[in-house]
């Protein structure tokens, strides 16, 4: 706007005090306009960031996309095991497809990580060694490791003195002190077989040394060796002694050794045919030509007269510990252990109550403390008296004559 044009829309005759105040009124009316001009600009600043960052984030995942494509378009990784390590360079692999090959490596990996065994990946057009694979170790091995030992200890147990004793000398002694043997001159105990009657227990000793000692405590049922495809169950058994032996000392506990130990027949069908290479395996592992090193095997069975001969000698199970019904002295013991925590009325007497639980296991027994506090339960009273524990008895007793499944002295 002109100087002419200015001078125009200043009003004409009015006074100086009319004046001011047309001239404040209009530096206020040009304060306010740069006031929003300088809104605006500042909004525009704003969005002119914005958009930027949202330019650099765009650009980082179009980077990142374009990286994946790459990677997807990348030539297949071929799996192999390294057989030997040559000079020059030079690697003897085998390859998953199953012949061997002497094929170069990536100047980028170290020599020293070139190992016979270690699992490598291949290019696929000239079998080179191009990285250095993990562990092919299945994670359901690494999922037998008990990271969180029960609360059991061997004052739990009870009436099982002498072979509370037996276990410790043989299991935890060799792995606490083995300078006891050294100066005998002699090894100790490779393997432990709990064998027993159910309900027995058997598993209850296994939990007390994994809950007592300080080694790494593996748990395993024999029945999950047992797999589908043929090999697998082998493989897994390998793997678990290796873990084993990774993780030394350290004590394998197989529970049910049955379902995988029992006698191999000479008319057997593929299932029975791949059992039975699993528990070839299994006793390679446990006195086969490699050492097993600082590694004690415990396993429990309720079916010792099934079990292969092979798997009963001396260096695969040295110590035989039988763990019989209990008798009355150690029913009282029982009782009163699975007794400790609850509310007992002054009319309950144990020893009338063991008198009437003439065959029973520890297991039963602790089945009938369960059952009585349940009818003290039901009945909302304060504390368990006799008449629930012979409710319990005789309920308990009842069930067993109905489902047959109670057996007494099996071993007698």
């Amino acid at each position: 706007m002109s100087e002419t044009q200015e001078n125009r829309e200043i009003p004409i005759g009015i006074g100086n005090d009319d004046f001011s105040r047309y001239l404040m009124d209009r530096i206020k009316m040009l304060e306010e306009r740069n006031t929003l001009l300088r809104e605006q600009a500042n909004k525009i600043e704003l969005e002119k960031r914005f958009t930027e960052n949202q330019k650099l984030k765009y650009e980082r995942e179009i980077r990142q996309l374009k990286s994946e494509l790459d990677r997807l378009k990348m030539t297949p990784q071929v799996v192999g095991n390294v057989v030997d390590v040559l000079e020059g360079n030079k690697v003897v692999i085998r390859s998953s497809t199953g012949p061997q090959f002497v094929v170069g490596a990536s100047q980028f990996i170290n020599n020293s990580d070139l190992v016979p065994g270690t699992r490598v990946s291949l290019n696929y057009q000239t079998l080179a060694v191009t990285s250095i694979l993990p562990s092919s170790r299945d994670p359901f091995v690494n999922g037998m490791e008990i990271l969180e030992k029960p609360e059991a200890s061997y004052y739990e147990i009870g009436g099982l003195d002498e072979q509370i004793r037996e276990l410790r000398e043989a299991v935890e002694l060799p792995l606490t002190r083995p300078e006891v043997f050294d100066r005998i001159g002699i090894e100790p105990p490779k393997g432990v077989l709990l064998f027993g009657p159910p309900g027995t227990g058997k598993t209850l000793l296994a939990k007390a040394v994994a809950g007592q000692t300080k080694a790494t405590f593996i748990r395993i049922v024999g029945s999950e060796l047992v797999q589908k495809y043929i090999g697998e169950g082998a493989r897994l058994v390998r793997d678990l002694f290796k873990m084993a032996k990774e993780k030394s000392p350290s004590i394998i506990f197989i529970d049910e050794l049955d379902s995988i130990g029992a006698k191999r027949l000479e008319s057997a069908t593929s299932g029975d045919r791949e059992v039975q290479r699993t528990l070839m395996q299994l006793l390679s592992e446990m006195d086969g030509f490699n050492a097993r090193g600082n590694v004690r095997i415990i396993a429990a069975t309720n079916r010792p007269d099934i079990l292969d001969s092979a798997l009963l000698r001396p260096g695969r199970f040295d110590r035989f510990i039988q763990i019989p019904m209990p008798n009355e002295e150690a029913r009282v013991m029982i009782l009163k252990i699975h007794c400790r925590k609850m509310k007992l009325l002054e009319d309950v007497d144990f020893e009338e109550i063991i008198s009437l639980t003439e065959g029973m296991s520890g297991s039963d027994l602790k089945a009938i403390a369960m059952e009585a506090g349940m009818f003290a339960v039901r009945e909302e009273r304060q504390g368990v008296g006799m008449d629930d524990f012979l409710d319990a008895i005789k309920k308990l007793k009842a069930s067993g004559e109905k489902s047959n499944l109670h057996v007494e002295g099996m071993f007698a």
